[in-house]
């Protein structure tokens, strides 16, 4: 018997399928920047309506989730999450996103799974009036065991050069206000499985898997509702390293965000891992989002109206004088 690809371990054919279910969905997200009939070794997009563009590009995948959707068997969710950890990172400075490309790598390809993916992103990409334009899906058993998947995203935006956003403009005074998450998004499961060990077990009236798997949300829509009415000083994504790291990204030297933790509303599925898990409160602020998925910083007279335009948003905090960029009270 001669050896072939498949006798190898990859089923061409099954990529073959993947490609087949995905591909009208995926033109859905097109648009006439989009340039399909040139090349096929890469995706176009051509850039116009801009005076000094600057491209604002991120990358990320979805981490330990995967293992909670693989468990479940639920796999549109995970696409969601892998597009909304990199395009809510460009929104940060203030960029709009333009395109997305994705990277899925599996031991034993299952077109049906790999397609419940991709369709996630879509789903994502459509939100953002973004393009899905590109991506790779990778079968490598011996690196991965059958059933196990891999999943990360690259997003590129765009931003006037003079209108990016980079907390520079932060000063004392300034309020922070928090958007909330709708979840524990794609950050510390490593931590969250440890201690739920029963995905199944009922929690909120549900499978505790339901509350663990709700996406990641996506930030584009109330972010630049807001940019286009108000002066926004600075952006943080709470993503890992909690608030305590990725506030502190935004904090101009000297400043320091002095944040209100009774203010905070924490989601109730992440006060029940503290308490299981006996993790001290700033381990939590230091690993979770714990309920505040996006920060922005505004100044004071404007605060209001940041919170009339985001009706689900609230202070948490003000920028004051300070070394240590970040105090929690």
């Amino acid at each position: 018997m001669n050896n072939t690809y498949k006798s190898a371990g990859v089923d061409k054919e099954e990529g073959y399928k993947t490609v087949d279910r995905i591909k009208s969905a995926v033109a859905e997200t097109h648009n006439k920047q989009v340039l399909n009939n040139i090349g096929s070794f890469g995706a176009f997009y051509e850039i116009a309506g801009y005076k000094n563009p600057v491209l604002v590009s991120g990358t990320d995948g979805v981490g330990t989730k995967l293992k909670v959707a693989l468990d479940a068997k639920k796999y549109d969710s995970i696409g969601v999450d892998c597009f909304a950890m990199c395009g809510n990172d460009i929104l940060c400075h203030g960029a709009k996103p333009l395109f997305f490309l994705d990277y899925l790598a599996c031991g034993k390809l299952d077109a049906d799974i790999a397609a419940e993916i991709v369709l996630g992103m879509v789903e994502a990409c459509k939100d953002n009036n973004c393009a899905l334009i590109g991506g790779e899906t990778a079968e490598m058993p011996g690196m991965y065991q059958p059933g196990d998947y891999d999943v990360a995203g690259f997003c590129v935006g765009i931003v006037e050069k003079d209108q990016i956003i980079d907390g520079s403009k932060i000063a004392i005074g300034h309020k922070i206000i928090a958007l909330p998450s709708s979840g524990f998004h794609s950050n510390g499961f490593s931590l969250v499985r440890k201690i739920f060990t029963d995905f199944n077990e009922e929690f909120d009236g549900k499978p505790l898997h339901e509350t663990l798997l709700v996406p990641t949300k996506l930030y584009y829509k109330p972010i630049f509702r807001l940019l286009e009415a108000v002066a926004v000083a600075g952006i943080a994504h709470i993503t890992g390293g909690g608030i305590i790291e990725n506030i502190p990204r935004i904090i101009p030297e000297g400043l320091c965000a002095k944040v209100e933790t009774a203010l905070i509303q924490i989601p109730p599925v992440m006060l029940e891992l503290e308490k299981r898990g006996n993790i001290d409160r700033m381990e939590m602020y230091g690993t979770f989002n714990m309920g505040v998925g996006m920060v922005v910083v505004v100044d004071e007279k404007q605060a209001a109206e940041v919170l009339n335009i985001l009706d689900d948003a609230y202070v948490i905090g003000e920028i004051t004088k300070g070394n240590q960029k970040i105090e929690l009270i």
